[in-house]
Parts: C-alpha cells; structure tokens; sequence
C-alpha cells in the first residue's frame, strides 16, 4: 500500500468523503477521551486528525507516521491553520519511525538558542518558517535560469580549485599532496574563468556558483555562499543593467505578485554618499546629509578641515535626549569618525554644549536650517568617505530605533560610477573593485595625471540597503591594463606570478565584456523578508564560521597531514 497519496496542499472541498493517505511527522496530540486529536505535519502544510483512540497507535510528537482516513470538513474551523476547515478521519495509522524526545520543540514561534537550533538544524528545518525560506531561495534559482536561459545564455561551471583571485578577502586554502608545499585556493568568484570564457567566445555565461571568502562574519555574510554570477560580450554597461532588471522584473512579479517599475534609478556613487552616507542606501525614508561646509575653521572637534555634514532629525521624531544622542556617536565611533556633536532648537534658539564655539553667523545659518525641536546631528573630518559613512551610520540607526521602514516595501536602484581607485591608509593606490575593471572612456586622459578622479564601468544593484549584487565592465585593451598595473605599482614580474595566465589569453583577441553576480543568499533573506542569511541556508555555519551539527572545522590525522608534507607547530 502506498504511504502518500497526496500531499496536505492538495486537499480541498472538493475531495470530501475521499479516501487520501498522507505521510508526515506528528507535530501534536491531544488525547480527549475515547478520541484522539493528532496534528500532521509535513512539507506542504499542517492537518488535524481525529481518531479513535481504541484503534490507533501511541504515537508521539515527532514520530514518523503514514495515516489513511477520510476526508471530511471541520465542525468548527480553526482559522489559525491553512486547512482548517478540513481534517482527516483516520482509519489507518502506521508508524515508520520513532522519535526520542527533542532537544526543543518543534514549533512555528521557536524560543530555542540559535546555537541550538544549528546544532540540531535537521530538525529545525521542520518548522514551514525555515522551509519556505528554502523555497524562495529554490524558486529564484529556477527563475533565474529560465531567464538567462530565454535569452541565450549557456550555463558553465567554472573549477573549485585553482589559484587564489584578487577579490580582496583571504582565501581558503588547500593543500595538494601531488606537489607538496603547493596550495590551490577556493574561489572568492568565478572572476577569471567568466572573463576567459569570453575570450573563447561563450558569449553570455551565467552559472549559480559556489563561492569562498575567509572573512568575518556578521548576520548577512557566511564564509560559503551562492551566486548567480553572468558575464556578456559585445554589450554596454546601459544594456548590461538593463538584462539584469529584467530579471528583478520577474523575481518581484512572481514571487511577491508585485510589478516592478523599469527602468531602476541610477545614483552617481558620490551622490550616494554626500545624500545617504552609504554606497548601498536605502531610500525607504528620509534623513538626508546636509553640508555644514560653513561651519568649518570654527573651532569645533573635528571641523578644522575637510567635510562636515550632518542629519537633520525632525521635532516628529522626537526629541533627541543626551543618552541618545551618545548612543548615536557610538555608530559614528565604529567608523572611526570624531565626535557627533548636536544641537536643538528649542523656544527659536539652539541648544546644545558646542553652542559657545559658534559666532553669529554660523548660529543664524543652522537657526534658519532647523525647525522648532529639531535635532541637528553632525561631524566634520578630512576624509569625505569616513564623514559620509559615519553619518551613514547613524542614519541606519535612527531608522531601526524610530522604525522608519514599513515592513514588506521594496526599494531597489543602481549605484554607478563607482571610483576606478581609493587610497590606503598608508596612501597607496589601490583598486576599488579589482585591477580588470574598465574605467569609463572619457576618464581615460586622467589615468596617468590624476587617476584618483577616474570613475569605473563599475554598478552595484542595491535592495532595501543591502547590496544584493554588482559588477563593471571589464579592460580588454593590452595598453589600458599596463596603465591600471603601473598605477597599482604591479611590477611586470608580479603580474606574470599572479596573472600571467590569465593575462596571456588577452593576447589572442578578447572581446569587450561583463557582467554581475548577484547574492543569491541575500536575495533569498531580502526576498524572504528575514534580516538573517543563516535563516535561507539549510546548514549554516555560526559567527564563528563553525559548523554546529559536525563540529567543522576539526583536526585532520596525523596520517592526512603526512601525505600532504605538512606539519602543526605550536
């Protein structure tokens, strides 16, 4: 006899006084005298039984059953349940398997510790919370490929082992134990390898590739993650974007039935941060920068020079008292900025300890800036991007304490013109993406004069302040990559020890190309409408990039390191 005949979301009005056999786990019992009261959980959804108790077996929450009944229609219906109105009159219950009480109950609204719930995430993934994360994250991967494939893209996996990449965070290493001392590394993305097969004319790539980055963690970041990585040849950055809200289009639509709006806004990375103080900002509310240049040279902590800017908080919010106002400079402390500093209006006159540092002037201008019980937030520093992000900062914050984000909204627009290079601390130039990134052609002539004025073919696509994925444009111009090389201070020697041969394929006719790699973890949490990645991956790792189930990493054998020439000191 068959141990399901159909699953719990089939069932309907329409199969009443049916015979239907369903298979699951008991997620509760209620035992009321001569009758017996199970839920049945599986997959697609919850149902209750109605049994009598003379004529089935003692099971127990969590045990593995095949149950035949008949389907009839509740007396009372329980509105809390999807088939509520429904329920099974068992005639048959067979139980396949046991189980020994768990370590915290299996229910909808967990209270278990998240540790826990990794350790035992086997059984945590039974909660329909966790499985329908699990389905949007399948549901887009299905999308994305009947997209990609409609429009002429061929899937190509790319190799796991290989040299290390220059994406800027450490690599996972592996040792090989056919030449000893030698290591591949765990791709940080598929960078090379999609550029290479547009040298060898694929022409539009896309693979859902697994990916590795040794990098702390936090709750939107896992050391192994997914992307939906594409690479194009013969295409503009224009064009490029535009494929790319295609497929957004279509996620919304057939996944949040919402129809998105084409084509995306595009904001200048600079205007980005001079507005929002973020180059992933999240446009859902107010809250502005405001350039307080005029206070600079006035004597205040931090303004001697350079960038002050500011937020002004409107009286709606509420006053800003002193407690948290120093909370606040905490979030602009964690950016390295110097002190935030406030002031308030209140009875027409500012308020506020830095009042006395101010001459007249400067107290007219922000007098006529505010509004009666406003609160003017503000920092001044050298660095344009550490002001910008630190009041970024604070703007994310006051978002969160005064809830100024309706829940279930979607706000999505492009970042561009991103720069091509930033400064180090120890004042080097480096590469703001990575050295193949193809600055824009009207920048060219600034390459060797000023090239930290050279804006990027570079684009990140951004999703309720999160970047849900990016990209640029590639360099396929042997001169053009000479000149990013020199500005990076690669000698010619460096370049052939970690490039060489991927350099050596440009040499045979490389197209002009690129492409984006979207999230496809942090598509599923935005999506899902959860603020933790681990909650759309079935077997996470903790924050400190341990598994919990299998304790990984661990030890290796003294036998496996020997094979491998290697030895643990210390």
């Amino acid at each position: 006899m068959a141990m399901r005949t159909r699953w719990i979301e089939e069932l309907s009005e329409s199969l009443l006084g049916e015979e239907v056999t369903l298979a699951g786990w008991i997620k509760t019992v209620r035992k009321m005298g001569a009758i017996t009261f199970f839920e049945l959980r599986e997959r697609t959804g919850v149902l209750q039984l109605r049994a009598d108790a003379a004529k089935v077996p003692d099971a127990r929450n969590e045990y593995v059953v095949s149950v035949t009944g008949i389907l009839r229609k509740k007396e009372v219906p329980n509105p809390k349940m999807e088939k509520g109105d429904l329920e099974l009159e068992v005639t048959r219950m067979e139980i396949l398997n046991r189980s020994e009480p768990t370590p915290f109950p299996v229910k909808e609204e967990t209270e278990a510790l998240e540790d826990t719930r990794l350790q035992y995430r086997y059984l945590d993934l039974r909660r329909h919370a966790l499985l329908r994360n699990l389905e949007i994250r399948a549901k887009i991967c299905s999308i994305a490929r009947d997209y990609f494939e409609k429009n002429r893209f061929l899937e190509v996996e790319t190799p796991i082992l290989n040299l290390a990449t220059p994406e800027g965070a450490r690599d996972y290493l592996v040792p090989s134990r056919t030449r000893k001392g030698c290591f591949y590394a765990l791709p940080q993305s598929p960078q090379l390898f999609k550029q290479l097969l547009m040298v060898g004319g694929i022409d539009r790539y896309y693979q859902i590739a697994r990916c590795f980055r040794d990098e702390d963690l936090r709750a939107d970041r896992q050391p192994e993650f997914t992307q939906i990585d594409v690479e194009m040849s013969f295409m503009s950055q224009e064009e490029v974007l535009s494929l790319a809200e295609g497929l957004f289009q279509r996620l919304h639509r057939e996944i949040l039935g919402e129809e998105l709006t084409l084509p995306l806004r595009r904001i200048p990375y600079w205007e980005a941060l001079d507005r929002y103080g973020s180059d992933k900002p999240d446009t859902r509310y107010g809250l502005e920068l405001q350039d307080l240049s005029f206070l600079l040279g006035k004597g205040l902590p931090g303004m001697e020079e350079g960038y002050a800017r500011g937020i002004l908080v409107p009286a709606s919010l509420g006053p800003i008292s002193r407690k948290k106002a120093d909370e606040l400079g905490e979030e602009a402390r964690k950016m390295r900025a110097f002190p935030l500093l406030h002031l308030r209006k209140e009875g027409g006159a500012l308020k506020g300890s830095v009042l006395k540092l101010l001459g007249k002037e400067e107290e007219e201008r922000l007098l006529s800036l505010m509004g009666e019980g406003d609160t003017l937030l503000f920092l001044g520093s050298k660095d344009r991007r550490k002001a910008d992000f630190a009041l970024g900062a604070v703007r994310s914050r006051l978002a969160k304490d005064f809830s100024l984000v309706k829940k279930g909204t979607y706000d999505l627009l492009w970042v561009v013109d991103f720069p091509m290079f930033t400064k180090s601390e120890e004042g080097e130039i480096v590469a703001e993406h990575h050295p193949f990134t193809r600055p824009r052609d009207e920048d060219l002539p600034l390459l060797e004069r000023e090239p930290e004025k050279v804006l990027a073919y570079a684009y990140d696509i951004v999703m309720n302040g999160y970047e849900a994925g990016g990209g640029t444009l590639r360099i396929y111009d042997h001169e053009v990559q000479d000149q990013v090389f020199r500005l990076l201070g690669l000698s010619e020697e460096e370049r052939r020890r970690r490039f060489g041969w991927f350099l050596d394929a440009f040499r045979y006719g490389a197209p002009p190309h690129g492409g984006f790699a979207l999230g496809l973890d942090r598509l599923a949490m935005l999506y899902s409408g959860t603020e933790d990645i681990r909650e759309v991956i079935a077997f996470p790792k903790n924050l400190m990039a341990v598994d919990r189930m299998s304790d990984a990493p661990g030890p290796a054998s003294p036998e496996a390191l020997e094979a491998l020439g290697i030895k643990i000191e210390g």
